[in-house]
């Protein structure tokens, strides 16, 4: 297959950047996305030319790095998954593909294709945590949990943290991202001594790193690889309201 890539290019953080324009040709309908780049980078080696930084780690759709915006939507045209999970099968002979990092003022690009997705880990740091020994995980299991907490929590936990759901929000809004970290651990048992404190510390911090409100549109769920459901964002407002009413701290 030959394609036609337009591909953002920016050397740092402080640098302006331009979409450049590469051909690829003689690639397999049967690689990954994430795979065509690499060919895409050893033949720009073969020229002394600069290769295209990316994020990538497992290629499996599980770590979340490879935070792509292909053709306009997060992750590829493709629905429930990741960049790394898209074949290039799914694109026509001699298609032009525009390859854009996330657009975001909270995850402001490092590189090319590489955003810094830090404001995540801070947000996880505010609250996203429990101070309960629970013992071994013998121990743990032995809570009774209700089934529909329990399929609810795990759905939260899919979360993987990639970013897709900011990028796919015209607002850049994080809600999801923090809802579903919010919601996994307030339907646990383990997760209720800072439950008020957890939904107050996330929210601030989310506001302070400089994301957007969300305006429940639908966009970051449609996105989402792991597909978390709006519900979560329903507990989150839930959960906050009640800590803001109720809460001493």
């Amino acid at each position: 297959m030959i394609l036609h890539l337009k591909i953002w290019r920016q050397k740092d953080s402080q640098s302006p950047g331009k979409m450049v324009d590469y051909t690829i040709d003689d690639i397999s309908p049967d690689v990954s996305f994430l795979e065509m780049l690499d060919i895409l980078n050893e033949e720009l080696l073969k020229k002394d030319e600069e290769p295209v930084a990316f994020d990538h780690d497992c290629r499996e759709g599980i770590c979340g790095l490879c935070s792509l915006h292909i053709n306009g939507r997060a992750h590829g045209l493709e629905q429930g998954i990741t960049a790394c999970q898209l074949h290039i099968r799914s694109f026509k002979e001699g298609e032009t593909i525009y390859i854009e990092p996330w657009r975001a003022k909270a995850l402001p690009v490092i590189k090319d294709l590489i955003v810094d997705r830090s404001a995540f880990d801070r947000i996880i740091q505010a609250g996203g945590y429990i101070s309960i020994n629970t013992g071994s995980a013998p121990d743990a299991n032995a809570i009774p949990i209700p089934d529909k907490n329990v399929t609810q929590a795990f759905e939260a936990a899919d979360c993987i943290g990639c970013g897709a759901c900011v990028a796919a929000c015209k607002n850049s809004s994080a809600m999801l991202f923090v809802a579903a970290k919010v919601s996994h651990l307030a339907l646990l048992p383990q997760g209720q001594i800072e439950r008020q404190l957890r939904v107050k510390k996330m929210v601030a911090q989310m506001d302070k790193e400089g994301f957007g409100r969300c305006t429940n549109t639908g966009a970051c769920s449609f996105e989402c690889p792991k597909g978390i459901s709006l519900s979560h964002i329903a507990r989150l407002n839930r959960e906050y309201l009640s800590a803001t009413l109720t809460s001493n701290y």
